[in-house]
């Protein structure tokens, strides 16, 4: 699957260079119209992050992101400051399909325990963002020592299915993905689904990652530069199985 990507700042839809909060272009003013524009393509999937969330810690753009929901009828799973069982509770409540548990993973693994535990691998998506293989928290802002590697052992043993990997130093750079890092932890992990973020280009990189194992691709800012459009995503989606 290829997941089209809408990132949240303000209530808006931006991308980010680098993960910079100072790098910052606006896709659209209205994230609504948006997903409506994703809904009409029948792109079938949607991959959704409060950035304000992931820098403070709780949810930030809730009001859009309740908006797009009602908008969007497809898969949707959404990451950026999901702290908390509560915070877990809501956006499922809210009909959000997946949630995206990512710096919590590495300071608080007894929530993703628990969350995993009571909602399931189904429900329960880690996100495993660095650089260099090492693990990146707080929006990015907190580069730390732990191998990705390593996280993703720990939290697999805890019954984690996905992970969506993000090699920040590519993300929304358009040079390619980090596909030596997806596919050395395909191989080393091949029970879990790894999840291909930042970096992709064109079709070409998707066709490359699903050759060597990556099923499921995130394409930001290749969509909004034009390299790849939502029907072609549409097309390679209704593929799939």
């Amino acid at each position: 699957m290829i997941f089209p990507a809408i990132d949240l700042a303000g209530g808006q839809s931006v991308r980010l260079f680098k993960g910079k909060f100072d790098q910052k272009t606006l896709i659209n003013a209205n994230p609504k119209q948006q997903a409506q524009e994703f809904e009409q393509a029948q792109v079938g999937c949607l991959h959704l992050v409060d950035l304000d969330g992931a820098k403070f810690g709780k949810p930030q753009n809730s009001i859009v992101i309740k908006a797009i929901r009602q908008e969007f009828s497809g898969l949707l799973e959404l990451g950026g400051g999901i702290r908390d069982l509560k915070t877990v509770a809501y956006y499922l409540a809210l009909g959000i399909d997946r949630v995206i548990i990512g710096s919590a993973a590495l300071h608080d693994p007894e929530f993703v325990r628990q969350a995993l535990k009571k909602y399931g691998s189904e429900k329960i998506v880690i996100g495993i963002d660095g650089k260099n293989g090492q693990v990146a928290i707080n929006g990015w802002l907190e580069q730390t020592q732990t191998k990705m590697s390593a996280l993703i052992a720990e939290v697999a043993a805890a019954g984690a299915k996905t992970f969506i990997v993000t090699d920040v130093d590519r993300d929304g750079t358009m040079q390619g993905p980090n596909v030596e890092l997806l596919v050395c932890l395909q191989q080393q992990f091949t029970n879990c689904r790894i999840v291909a973020s930042g970096g992709i280009r064109d079709l070409a990189d998707v066709q490359r990652l699903q050759q060597q194992g990556i099923k499921d691709v995130i394409v930001g800012k290749a969509l909004f530069a034009g390299k790849i459009s939502l029907q072609k995503i549409a097309e390679v989606n209704q593929n799939v199985g």
